[in-house]
């Protein structure tokens, strides 16, 4: 089995910056994508940034030129660097990964147990 494991959420000031990170581990052959996501109560998960394995980019536009997403190949790891950090961004983030197992053809979904966020004061 496929395990996301995510850190680095926590309280900052407006205009602050936090960095989260996620490691996934398991029976991993490939990684198509990883990414971020985000939910506030009462709303859909939203995108925040996606990876692919091709080295592509997205992020939602509420987040351009303030979050940036990198990948370790190699260490199965992604990272979301969050700048100038407003109320609006506050939520559980959760780390997404599109993964295939060994000895498996299909790429799956995975989630990581999610990490608050919180721009406030």
């Amino acid at each position: 089995q496929v395990q996301l494991v995510e850190s680095g959420g926590g309280l900052v000031q407006p205009g602050g910056s936090l960095r989260l990170s996620c490691a996934a581990s398991g029976s991993i052959f490939s990684i198509a994508a990883m990414g971020w996501y985000r939910q506030v109560p009462g709303k859909q998960r939203e995108l925040v940034a996606l990876a692919a394995s091709t080295g592509g980019t997205s992020y939602a536009d509420s987040v351009k030129g303030r979050f940036t997403i990198s990948r370790d190949n190699a260490k199965n790891t992604v990272n979301l660097e969050m700048r100038s950090l407003q109320p609006e961004d506050t939520a559980v983030y959760y780390c997404y990964g599109l993964i295939s197992r060994y000895g498996r053809p299909a790429f799956d979904a995975y989630w990581g147990q999610g990490t608050q966020v919180t721009a406030s004061s």
